[in-house]
């Protein structure tokens, strides 16, 4: 059995669990079809195609032509040079999104908000940046864990999913200290369990809107500024504000 620190490593890689059991199968066979394979790794027969196919797509194995068709894994060194590539590609891509993001509705939100921020320059303010969902959520986790009066989310249905088990605890000692929590997400079968387990302590509105944004006392706000279905985790960007603005942008949306 593969050891979770080993899976946990080969998933920074870029691979989901049945992808880790299946290559790592697969790397000790050298070459094997994928119904040897599903019993190797565990991984359902009825899904094992799909894995391997997805694994070549990645570049992690080939296939073999035949009846059946049998699958050889790619040299470890040879996939970390190509995850290597594929990462410098996609933050390549990720840079060009940002720049040409004036066109996207939220960046233009943020520049209004940047430009009276100009006007109101005699106020003290502070700006910053963040990169990576692991220190994004470390930083939001320390700023609504800190709020004195109010907490507003705006997020995607995944991201509520993903919030709810994790700042739960913090939600409820917020309520203990009248707190107001509300939060904007899309409330279907997906969330609604979680919609459930919060309800006591913060107001939940269904929205349609995907944006994604935090704001604490109406001055310390966060915004993501790409979408998040289209990025690895790892290169989430947000924009952080402390300003008195934040007040007005958050009466816009609640």
């Amino acid at each position: 059995m593969l050891a979770l620190k080993t899976e946990k490593q080969l998933k920074n890689l870029g691979l989901n669990s049945y992808e880790v059991k299946l290559w790592v199968a697969l790397l000790s066979r050298g070459t094997s079809t994928a119904g040897e394979l599903s019993d190797i790794s565990g991984v359902p027969k009825s899904r094992s195609y799909d894995v391997l196919k997805s694994l070549e797509e990645k570049g992690f194995v080939a296939a073999r032509p035949g009846k059946p068709i049998r699958y050889f894994a790619i040299s470890p060194q040879e996939v970390v040079e190509r995850v290597k590539q594929r990462i410098q590609f996609e933050a390549d891509n990720e840079l060009k999104n940002l720049v040409n993001s004036k066109n996207n509705k939220l960046a233009g939100e943020l520049e209004l908000l940047h430009a009276q921020g100009t006007e109101a320059s005699e106020s003290d303010e502070t700006t910053g940046s963040l990169q990576g969902k692991h220190n994004i959520y470390n930083h939001l986790e320390s700023m609504i864990r800190n709020a004195s009066k109010s907490v507003l989310i705006s997020t995607t249905q995944n991201e509520f999913v993903e919030i709810s088990l994790r700042l739960k605890s913090v939600f409820e000692k917020l309520k203990s200290r009248n707190v107001k929590v509300r939060i904007l997400t899309q409330v279907n079968d997906s969330t609604r369990k979680y919609v459930n387990e919060l309800k006591n302590f913060a107001e939940i509105r269904h929205s349609n809107n995907k944006s994604r944004f935090y704001i604490v006392d109406g001055g310390e706000m966060v915004f993501m500024v790409l979408d998040e279905t289209q990025i690895h985790p790892s290169y989430d960007v947000a924009v952080w504000v402390n300003s008195p603005l934040a007040k007005e942008f958050e009466k816009k949306y609640f």
